[in-house]
C-alpha cells in the first residue's frame, strides 16, 4: 500500500478522510484555491512520481466549479508523473443528460466523460450512475459501485417481516433498482407510474401492484434532487394506505425547494449517503446520512491490488 495515495478536492473532503481512515492511510497533501478572478489554483504538496493516485471529487453542486477542479487536479497529477490516476467520482454530475430526448439538445454526460479522459485520468470509480450505460461513454475503464448494500443494511435493522414490507419504485426507470432491494429485503413490489411534464416537473398517475394498505413502504431512487418526484410518489403511496413511508437514495442533492417538500411529505425518514455533503444549515430531523466510505475504500484497495471489484456485489 506504500505506492497508494488518496487526495481530495474541495467537493467532499470529509468523505475522503473517512476513506483514508478505512485504508489506514494519511490523506494526501494538496492545496486547491482560487485566484482573485475566480480561476482555480492547484499545487500538490508531496511527491507522487510513480504512485497510484486516487482523487476523490464528486461533481455535485456547484457542479461546474467541482468539475473544473477535478480536471485541473487530474492535469496536475499527470504533469507530476503519477503512474496511474483514478478519478473517484461518488456523484457524477450531468448524468441525467445522457441521451437526446428532444431535437437540438446535447449529450452532456458524454462530453464530461471526454473531458475527464482527455485531462489524463486512467480510470474512473463511480457510484450509482443515473444510467448504467454512462460507463460506455468513457474510453477508459470504469468501476461502478452500488450503495444498495449500505441502504439495505439500515432498513434490515428495522426487522420488518415480508408481509408488512412494500418496496416501491418511484418510476418505471427504477424498477431494476427496486428489484435489487426486493431481493435483499424481501417484500412486495409496487411501481409508481410517473409522467414527466417538464425539466423539473413530474406528475404521478397510477400505482401498479399492491395492495400496500397497512404496510411499511420503502421508496428507493438513485438521487433526490428537487424531491418533486419522490415526494409525489410518497403522497400516492400514502393515499394507498401505507402505514409508514421511508425514502432511500444514494445521492442527496436537495436542490431548490427539496427540503420544504420533504418536511411537508408524509414520510418518516429520508435515508441518503454521504456521496454529496449535506451542509449543516440544510440538515433536518427527517434526513439521515449513511457513509459509503468503507465501500469506496475497499474498492480503492482492490483496484490498487488489481483484484476484482465486482465481488463486492455478489
Amino acid at each position: 500500500m506504500n505506492d497508494l495515495k488518496v487526495f481530495s478536492g474541495r467537493a467532499n473532503p470529509a468523505l475522503a478522510k473517512r476513506v483514508c481512515e478505512y485504508l489506514a492511510l494519511p490523506l494526501g497533501r494538496i492545496s486547491v484555491g482560487n485566484f482573485p478572478d475566480g480561476e482555480i489554483s492547484c499545487k500538490i504538496e508531496e511527491d507522487v512520481r510513480g504512485r497510484d493516485v486516487f482523487l476523490v471529487q464528486p461533481t455535485g453542486p456547484p457542479v461546474n466549479e467541482n468539475l473544473m477542479e477535478l480536471l485541473i487536479m487530474i492535469e496536475s497529477f499527470k504533469r507530476a508523473s503519477a503512474d496511474r490516476i483514478t478519478a473517484v467520482i461518488p456523484y457524477f454530475g450531468y448524468a441525467r443528460q445522457d441521451r437526446k430526448d428532444a431535437g437540438r439538445v446535447p449529450i452532456t454526460a458524454k462530453l464530461v466523460a471526454n473531458l475527464i479522459t482527455r485531462a489524463g485520468a486512467d480510470r474512473v470509480l463511480a457510484m450509482d450512475l443515473h444510467a448504467a450505460q454512462i460507463q460506455g461513454f468513457f474510453d477508459i475503464p470504469v468501476d461502478h459501485l452500488y450503495a444498495a448494500p449500505v441502504l439495505d443494511e439500515y432498513f434490515r435493522k428495522m426487522n420488518l417481516s415480508k408481509d408488512e414490507l412494500a418496496i416501491i419504485s418511484p418510476d418505471e426507470g427504477s424498477i431494476k433498482r427496486a428489484l435489487t432491494h426486493v431481493s435483499a429485503l424481501d417484500g412486495q413490489l409496487a411501481i409508481v407510474d410517473k409522467r414527466r411534464t417538464g425539466a423539473d416537473k413530474t406528475k404521478t398517475a397510477n400505482l401498479i401492484g399492491g395492495p400496500i394498505d397497512g404496510k411499511v413502504a420503502l421508496i428507493f431512487d438513485d438521487m433526490i434532487s428537487t424531491a418533486g418526484s419522490i415526494c409525489g410518489a410518497a403522497e400516492m403511496v400514502h393515499r394507498a394506505g401505507a402505514r409508514a413511508i421511508y425514502l432511500g437514495a444514494t445521492h442527496g442533492i436537495f436542490a431548490g425547494a427539496a427540503l420544504e417538500r420533504i418536511q411537508a411529505a408524509p414520510v418518516e425518514r429520508v435515508v441518503v449517503t454521504d456521496t454529496v455533503p449535506l451542509a449543516e444549515d440544510r440538515a433536518i430531523d427527517k434526513i439521515e446520512v449513511l457513509t459509503v466510505a468503507p465501500l469506496l475504500g475497499e474498492a480503492i484497495k482492490r483496484i490498487h491490488r488489481n483484484e476484482s471489484v465486482s465481488r463486492l456485489f455478489p
